[in-house]
């Protein structure tokens, strides 16, 4: 017993030196902003003493898989979305996989995904979206965005759509939402699965409803850019119980049984149960029902979680304002590019600010992004621009089936003429404003 209370003391010793240690770190780097001179990146990380608070003491802990954190965190993250279920994995990217892997179970029966089925999606967005479809055999059928919301043209649906046509798995561009409740009329109509890739939208709202939280499953990524952060990891949510147990299988290995890492026998018949045409009592443990993997992130990552979700109400808000200011300090320029538009019924949780030069414009992208760059102001492209024009599709075409609708001129012309900058919530005003002088600046010489 004095060995506890000793070991107990000698962990709140080192908890209280690493909130000093933070204290003292963070004075450190506290700086002015030096216009032209200091880097302004697109995102980065924002937090405290209380996520390495709780990093260092789930290292204490050295329970290096799922654990407490993880379930702590699965619980709150579920609540702040008001879903009945949400799942811990090792990326977005992951849950993405997880998420599109699941509508292929054999459960399902007549409504699973089999190889040959079509998923509809877009081509201007991150690949990872249409990655899992094409890994398994589905096939993507692309339709075009609209310029104004970048998201998905829902006037196209009925166009995309055909006997063999099984889900829609499409992303929330840059925190801006797609018409959700358009998509999922739509999938209700067809009896279609819906797949909302949250991991750019995470705390927007569609018509006061949270995204991700319309459709049968959300996806999120915690990658430090992201609304919050673990540095890895993601998160699968929804509220359909046959598709928590799916994902929860298909996660953990492919396994049966649903037992905690570190518990056995949970369902108090680990010896008894008859499992196809396996010995009867086959330990319940090592029994497959799908064909699954390690998805699992660590409690280490999940601590971190913890903090940064108390800290996601207060990242929105800033976001939001962060949005605004510098749509106030570009409207000088709405006539050379067109400004990011939030969807109609909306409430944006900006990822980032989003930008398109117009047709008639005396200067290019590159010529605007290199300006910007040079005085220190990071930028990216909407990500694969159009993915059908990478080398993972114009080279390797003969081994992947897809369908266009259309020419998809709109995700021709982001692909060409857009670019994005930061709104992430460490951004300060001066910051802001001076991304905005800059953009004003040079095209003001155009």
């Amino acid at each position: 017993m004095e060995e506890f209370k000793n070991s107990g003391a000698i962990r709140r010793q080192i908890l209280d030196l690493v909130e000093e240690y933070s204290h003292a770190i963070q004075l450190e780097k506290e700086g002015l902003f030096n216009p032209g001179k200091s880097r302004i990146n697109y995102a980065a990380r924002i937090f405290d003493e209380k996520e390495r608070i709780n990093l260092v003491d789930s290292s204490l802990e050295f329970w290096l898989t799922t654990g407490r954190y993880t379930k702590e965190f699965e619980q709150k993250f579920a609540e702040y979305l008001g879903v009945k279920y949400a799942l811990l994995v090792n990326s977005g990217s992951s849950a993405n996989l997880l998420a599109f892997m699941s509508l292929t179970s054999p459960l399902l029966k007549d409504r699973a995904i089999k190889r040959g089925d079509e998923v509809i999606t877009t081509a201007a967005g991150f690949p990872t979206t249409v990655t899992p479809i094409v890994q398994y055999g589905a096939i993507p059928v692309f339709v075009d965005v609209e310029l104004e919301s970048f998201n998905i043209d829902v006037s196209l649906l009925e166009k995309a759509l055909s006997e063999k046509t099984k889900a829609v798995m499409v992303a929330h561009t840059l925190g801006n939402p797609f018409n959700v409740k358009a998509v999922k009329a739509f999938c209700l109509n067809h009896g279609l699965w819906l797949i909302e890739d949250n991991c750019d939208a995470l705390g927007s709202k569609f018509e006061g409803k949270l995204t991700g939280t319309w459709g049968d499953i959300g996806t999120s990524s915690f990658y430090p850019p992201h609304h919050m952060t673990m540095g890895e990891g993601g998160a699968v949510y929804t509220n359909s119980r046959i598709l928590k147990k799916i994902m929860l299988s298909m996660r953990d290995w492919g396994r049966d049984c649903w037992c905690d890492s570190g518990h056995d026998n949970t369902c108090g018949k680990r010896f008894s149960g008859q499992y196809g045409t396996l010995p009867p009592g086959y330990d319940h443990k090592y029994v497959y029902s799908h064909f699954g993997y390690n998805l699992k992130a660590t409690d280490m990552q999940a601590s971190i979680g913890c903090a940064q979700l108390e800290k996601l109400p207060s990242f929105v808000k800033r976001r939001k304002a962060n949005f605004d200011r510098l749509s106030e300090g570009l409207k000088c320029v709405n006539n050379k590019m067109a400004l990011p538009i939030a969807t109609p019924g909306s409430d944006p949780s900006w990822f980032g600010y989003l930008m398109t030069i117009r047709d008639d414009a005396k200067f290019t992208r590159k010529d605007l992004v290199n300006f910007l760059e040079s005085r220190n102001i990071q930028t990216r492209n909407l990500f694969a621009g159009n993915l059908l024009r990478h080398p993972c599709f114009s080279e390797l075409v003969k081994n992947v089936d897809y369908r266009v609708v259309g020419d998809l001129p709109n995700t021709d012309k982001i692909m060409n003429d857009s670019f994005w900058i930061g709104l992430y919530p460490g951004m300060t005003n001066a910051m802001l404003d001076y991304m905005a002088s800059s953009i004003a600046e040079f095209l003001s010489s155009k």
